[in-house]
């Protein structure tokens, strides 16, 4: 290497070992803080007490039958919606219902409370609730139920729903459904409401 390269070689480390030890020695203020956060969802639990809400033998057209069962929310968020969805097997005794269905003979009558018999808030036979959209539900039942609590079924409350059952009498022969059966499911789905500022 010539003495010109060593030279050069030599200023530029120097140069730069000069601009470490600058560079090292320059001061500034600084400070730091830190932050956290934490999100926790809430929760929506909705509950019907009791879980057997209708068990008859014995009926004939023309009877009634009322029940109540509680619905409630043992979540931490409020139910501002709910859904009802119907289904039901029928047991045919004699096998000679001929294709008619003994859910169209049981008529559903939903009630705001026991006193207002006359005046249900929605009726309906239970094999058109089978076919029923959420929305109808919504609107024709639960809406008006719902409304009767503020709009909603608020965390950790309960509330009545009272229910009349009619096997329908309707004047012609329904000597087929003698002996049948029919076992009824019900599911209920509560829901929020919209989001909020928090």
């Amino acid at each position: 290497m010539s003495l010109k390269k060593k030279l050069g070689l030599g200023v530029a480390s120097a140069a730069l070992g000069l601009s470490l030890v600058g560079g090292g020695t320059y001061a500034y203020f600084s400070d730091s803080a830190k932050t956290n956060g934490t999100f926790a969802a809430g929760t929506l639990d909705l509950n019907a007490n009791p879980t057997t809400i209708i068990n008859v033998d014995k009926i004939k057209p023309g009877d009634t039958m009322l029940r109540s069962f509680k619905l409630a929310n043992a979540g931490n968020l409020d139910i501002a919606t709910i859904n009802l969805a119907t289904d039901y097997t029928v047991n045919d005794a004699k096998g000679d219902n001929a294709g008619e269905d003994f859910g169209s003979h049981i008529r559903v009558n939903f009630l705001i409370n026991a006193d207002k018999l006359d005046a249900p808030i929605y009726s309906t036979t239970l094999a058109q609730l089978k076919t029923l959209s959420p929305d109808v539900i919504k609107g024709n039942i639960f809406g008006g139920w719902l409304a009767e609590r503020g709009g909603k079924l608020a965390a950790g409350t309960d509330d009545t729903l009272y229910v009349q059952y009619e096997f329908v009498e309707n004047g012609a022969d329904q000597n087929k459904f003698q002996g049948d059966s029919l076992t009824l499911n019900w599911t209920f789905e509560g829901k929020q409401g919209a989001g909020v500022a928090k």
